[in-house]
């Protein structure tokens, strides 16, 4: 999909993974180590009362999610950054993710005729339909070629 195929208020869905125990250690030995993603004992004894997914975790799966969606990737030129990050709920082992996608704002270059900048709205959501986290992402995404 272009930039023209995304109005603002399109909405989609990605399909899910699972965070296991060992994903959710690994992910945090490399790139979060702090206790409460490392440490099980050190986990319960925090104010999460047991092992947690690092938030980046959550995000960077929620990307990979988005990205395997293919709704914007084909057209994608890069994204300027991320607004209104939340990390509203904890994400333990065995949750499943999922995210969807809503799109809140379509502006076309002035500039550039070839590309626009699309806002979406990101939810990501458990298995229970929880939203554990929230952003919003702006895109810099080709228009339909002429």
């Amino acid at each position: 999909m272009y930039f023209d195929d995304l109005p603002v208020g399109y909405s989609f869905e990605t399909t899910s993974k699972t965070l296991t125990r060992e994903a959710i250690i690994g992910f945090a030995e490399t790139w979060d180590p702090q206790a409460f993603h490392l440490d099980e004992e050190a986990a319960r004894a925090s104010i999460y009362g047991g092992l947690i997914a690092s938030g980046f975790q959550t995000m960077m799966t929620a990307f990979v999610l988005t990205v395997e969606a293919g709704v914007w990737t084909n057209a994608s030129m890069g994204s300027p950054g991320m607004d209104e990050i939340r990390w509203r709920l904890p994400v333990r082992p065995g949750d499943t993710l999922w995210a969807r996608g809503t799109v809140l704002s379509s502006t076309p270059s002035t500039s550039r005729p070839d590309r626009g900048r699309t806002v979406i709205g990101y939810e990501v959501l458990n298995q229970k339909d929880e939203i554990v986290m929230s952003y919003s992402a702006t895109h810099i995404l080709r228009r339909l070629p002429n």
